[in-house]
Parts: C-alpha cells; structure tokens; sequence
C-alpha cells in the first residue's frame, strides 16, 4: 500500500491478522508507529510477522529489526505459520546477530556522533538502502540495556521513530511489558498501543491509544492456532440495525398463539421458562418447525444437550428436525464447556444471522451459556444483553431457554434475575393434582402486545404439541400445589 509520504494517498494499513483490521478501523494509520506490548509468549512476534507478511502479499517493502530472536527463529517461525516473509529484509541486531557482535561498542549514541558505531547509524543506513514501507522492531525495549540512562533510551527511540516514519515507513515495535521493566515512557513516544494480555480462559487484544481515528475499544478475543493468528471482535449492538418487521411468528399450534395474542413478535426476545423437564426446547423447536415450513431458517446453540438426545426427543415429538436439516432451514450446533469464547459465539451468531438469513435464533441454556462460554464477564447476563440488543436491531426473534430449579413450590419466572432481559416470557410448569403431575404454560409478560392471562394444561405427545383449554377452575397453580374451585363457572 502507498503511505503519505509515497502518494499522499490517505488509506489503512492492513494488519495482515484476520478480525484484527475491524477494531482498528481499517488498519494502522500510515506513517504512524504503534508499540504492540504482552509478556513473553503472548504472540507478539507472530503478530509482527502477518504485517510484514501482508506488506509482501502486497508488492510493498518490509524490513525486520530483530533484537531478540535470531533470524533462522523468526523465519522457522513464519514457516510455520505459512507466512510469506521471503522478501523481507532483516536487520539482525539480536546477541547472536553478526552485526551486533561486529560492534565495537553497545552503547547508544545519537545519530551524529559518528566517532563511534552505533547501532541507531547502523539502522538509519540500512532502512535508507532499503526503503520499506513497513518495519518492525522486536524488542524495542533491548534498546534500554545499552542507554546509559532513561532520558537517553527516550530520547534515542523517539529520533528512530521520527525517522522511519519520515522515510515513509509504518512502524510497529513491540514491548516485553513486565513488572519488572515498564514501558510507559514508550507508550507516550507512539500514536498507538495495542496490548496483548493472558486472562482467564482466553488472550485478548486490547486497544489503549490511537491516535487520529477511534476504534472499537474493550478486550477482544485473540487466538494463534496452525492457521496463524486471529482476532474476534466483542459484539457491539450499536453497529448493527436494519429493518425490522412487527409481523408474528405461528407456534402452529392455536392455543398457544392464542396465549400470545398471535404468536411471537418478530424482532423481539422471548424467555421460555421452567424446571427441567417441562418442555421449554420442545416449545422453542415448534416455533422453528413452524418457521422452517415457512422456508425460512432457524439456528439452535444447545448448551446442555447432546446432539443425539437433543434429536431423538425432537423426532420423538414430531418435530422432523433431520429433515429441517437436510433442507437447510434449521442449523443446530451443540456448544461444549470451554469450546468456544464469548467472541467466537457472537461472531457464529452473527454469522447466521447476516450471511444466512437466520430468522430465529434459540439460545438454549442460560446457565450453560454461563458456564460453557470462555471469557463471560463477571456479569454473564451482560454479555446476553448484547446479544439480545444486536437481534432486536437486526429484525430477529430470539428465543431463550431459562430454567429455574425448582420443580414445584413457590414460583419464580428466573432464577438468575433476568427477566428485564426479556420483552416476553412464557412460564411452563410442572403440578400436581389429584395425583397426578402435569404441566402448565402461560405468558407473564408480553411488551408488544395484549396477551391472554390464563394458564392451559400442556401436553407433550407423540403427535407433538398440545395446549388445551384454559384452566380457571384451578387456583394456586404457580405454587405447584394448586386446589379446585367448584364455584367457577
């Protein structure tokens, strides 16, 4: 890519890493240095090699300052990630670089002080023989070894720094962030800092200075597979909205439409509530059928269930889930403890969403979704939030199952305080009566539209879904315990 000063063309620098482009905006400014810091190990190195990789990718000029690891590592390490570095140029500098044991001195010095090798000369000739668009420096911070003071370290890089972005290049170091050797007077020398952490479950990459453009802050899933390296954006409802339809959504079963005025009102959440047990899959797998017979598509994320489970008790309620399947208007993908992060999750979601034209998407778990998912922040809840806010945006139906634990007893509609989450709820509930245990369905809450407040016994058979009349005549269904009333009509 031409930089400003190669034909004043105002356009980004691509990072070469997959996801990572969209949270700066584009890329790296041109002609600007960013400082990439992490601890050893955090793949700092990795990610300074797909920019060069991407600058060969594109007939640009790349030069690497290696003062770390030699040369033969780095290269053995770009060919393992099948990136193309052949055409970059590198400086070898590192303990073991012939360059840098050819130096008579290992102290730094300024650029005119030409009495005595320096390793800033050394680099200014190189780069100008060269000529690159694109230069990494990895480790900057080995430079702080041979100053002999902070002011000089300061004052040594910020004169390399100004140069190679006067001789047209975009500029990335990278830091050994540490406890023990902070980098902070480096992070006010550069025009971005990205840093690129170990947490819980998951690295991340997180934008802290950027300077000229805004771009998508928090901590953004990163992973290095054989494959190389990859960003995952966090999900931000706010970039997200088209246009949304109030049309309903048929359960195909008119009882149950009749509780919800209709059926589901596209563009909004629904919960689907209860103990296990009780039927909340089976009730949201209907609303699917019944999509799917319309050619439309549904995607499920089962967090608690195995694919074959989840299977024989669909086609065991005639929900021909195979078959929707086969004609690709339903996608079930069954989530695992740790297989995933908050971010990879998203991006399926969205994924379904924008390139497949999911109608309906079914979360299927609230509390595996809590425990499955690397990277759930200390409010879980939170990041459901979102992704209930980017389906509302988008036009599409969310359905959510949430199970409460108690079987009968004193009625609660979540357990986990969730149900400002919701702009719908439907309680299913198991009771006793006369012996004998049943189960109940009814809607709580509906914000789009009047709803019928009565509870109708529901009945899970071979031939499917059956809601049947409304119960009045019962009282105290909610507690589990209910008791007949031979007074009402």
């Amino acid at each position: 890519m031409a930089t400003v000063g190669k034909g004043k063309q105002q356009q980004r620098v691509g990072t070469g890493v997959r996801g990572a482009d969209d949270i700066l905006g584009g890329g790296y400014l041109p002609e600007s240095a960013t400082l990439v810091r992490g601890e050893p190990g955090a793949g700092k190195s990795i990610f300074s090699l797909h920019f060069l990789a991407a600058g060969i990718d594109a007939d640009e000029t790349a030069m690497y300052i290696n003062l770390g690891e030699p040369e033969d590592y780095i290269r053995d390490t770009a060919r393992d990630f099948d990136l193309n570095v052949n055409g970059v140029e590198f400086l070898n500098l590192s303990p073991s670089g012939d360059r840098f044991q050819e130096e008579e001195t290992y102290t730094l010095f300024r650029a005119d002080e030409v009495e005595t090798p320096s390793l800033v000369k050394n680099i200014r000739t190189e780069v100008q023989e060269v000529n690159p668009d694109r230069v990494v420096v990895d480790p900057v911070t080995e430079f702080r070894y041979l100053a002999p003071d902070d002011h000089q370290f300061r004052s040594q890089i910020l004169g390399l720094i100004e140069f190679l972005k006067s001789e047209g290049a975009t500029v990335l170091l990278t830091s050994q962030a540490a406890s023990s050797m902070p980098d902070d007077d480096l992070q006010f020398l550069v025009d971005a800092v990205i840093n690129m952490l170990e947490e819980p479950g998951r690295r991340t990459m997180h934008v802290s200075k950027f300077r000229g453009s805004s771009v998508r802050r928090g901590h953004h899933t990163l992973q290095i597979t054989d494959d190389g390296m990859r960003v995952w954006p966090q999900l931000d409802p706010n970039r997200h909205e088209r246009e949304r339809s109030t049309a309903k959504l048929s359960s195909g079963v008119p009882e149950l439409d009749s509780l919800l005025s209709g059926g589901l009102t596209s563009g909004t959440i629904t919960f689907l509530s209860g103990p296990t047990g009780v039927g909340k899959t089976t009730t949201g797998l209907q609303f699917m059928k019944e999509t799917a017979g319309r050619g439309q598509r549904s995607v499920l994320y089962s967090f608690e269930e195995d694919r074959q489970t989840l299977f024989e008790r669909a086609e065991a309620v005639n929900i021909p889930i195979t078959d929707m399947i086969d004609r690709e208007t339903l996608n079930v993908e069954v989530i695992g403890p740790d297989e995933l992060t908050i971010d990879e999750f998203t991006h399926q979601i969205r994924t379904e969403v924008e390139d497949n034209d999911s109608e309906v998407v079914m979360i299927d778990g609230t509390s595996g979704f809590e425990k499955s998912l690397r990277g759930v922040g200390a409010e879980p809840m939170q990041d459901l939030v979102k992704i209930g806010r980017y389906l509302r945006n988008m036009g599409v139906t969310g359905v959510v199952t949430n199970e409460v634990h108690d079987i009968t007893g004193q009625f609660r509609a979540t357990e986990q305080g969730m149900s400002y989450l919701a702009d719908s709820i439907v309680v299913l509930r198991h009771v006793e009566y006369k012996g004998s245990l049943r189960k109940v369905i009814g809607v709580l809450k509906m914000r789009t539209s009047e709803f019928e407040n009565q509870l109708r016994e529901l009945e899970i058979t071979e031939h499917g879904l059956r809601v049947g009349e409304s119960l009045p005549e019962l009282r105290g269904i909610l507690t589990g315990t209910p008791t007949w009333d031979e007074n009402v009509d």
